[in-house]
């Protein structure tokens, strides 16, 4: 678990919200959860059957009276908005996501998430230090609380869990793509009815490259290249 993000969630009034945002929470390595005077049960059944397997995050979450109390300790507290010109008055300190990941790369974060119904108010935007909006269809753009916190916390931590997921295994290396690429020259460079083999064998390698092509469809091609339709393996 993640010990430098902490989630304080202001007023929530849905018990399936807090159970969506206790799930996320889990998914993304995050088990620290404040609730600011919260309007239903958090150990609720609602709660309890939304959150799943991370329902040990909703049982030790910390109930507080104020912002204050729940952000102490956080060197950096987030606002989060999706109406960003409510955060006017909070001297402009609004940006999307994207931007304000670099000033998030470090120190005790404190994400603040506003209530169910209405968000959080100018002046609990103006405690933060600054506010995020993830910007979404003009159409319908306000998110529900826990679908903007997942994908928060994806934004957040993404660079460090891609790297902890190896797909190495399963995708081909140069040794596997040149020997289906000798497959296929093998089986044109007789061919009379194709005038410029190499520009062909060039279309081929720049496809295969292009394409990150697991070593499980290196291998399927190749039965089909070989000669007389056998098996050959270039999986090593």
């Amino acid at each position: 678990m993640r010990k430098n993000i902490k989630v304080v969630l202001v007023e929530p009034l849905y018990q399936i919200n807090l159970g969506y945002i206790a799930r996320a929470m889990g998914n993304f390595g995050i088990g620290d959860l404040s609730l600011v005077n919260p309007r239903c049960n958090h150990n609720g059944k609602e709660a309890i059957k939304y959150s799943k397997h991370a329902f040990p995050i909703l049982k030790k979450a910390k109930v507080c009276k104020s912002i204050d109390d729940a952000v102490k300790g956080s060197t950096i507290v987030v606002g989060t908005t999706g109406l960003w010109h409510k955060s006017n008055a909070s001297f402009f300190n609004v940006y999307t996501l994207s931007k304000a990941k670099k000033a998030l790369r470090s120190g005790k974060i404190a994400l603040l998430i506003g209530r169910d119904d209405t968000g959080l108010t100018k002046e609990e935007l103006q405690k933060c230090d600054l506010t995020i909006f993830i910007p979404a269809d003009k159409g319908y753009p306000i998110l529900n609380i826990s679908h903007a916190l997942a994908i928060i916390l994806y934004e957040l931590r993404k660079e460090e869990l891609e790297n902890d997921t190896d797909f190495s295994r399963a995708y081909a290396g140069e040794e596997q793509i040149k020997g289906m690429s000798a497959l296929f020259w093998r089986s044109i460079k007789n061919r009379t009815d194709i005038r410029d083999k190499k520009a062909v064998m060039f279309a081929f390698d720049h496809v295969a490259r292009r394409s990150m092509i697991t070593k499980k469809e290196i291998n399927a091609i190749s039965i089909a290249l070989s000669k007389g339709g056998k098996k050959k393996s270039v999986n090593k």
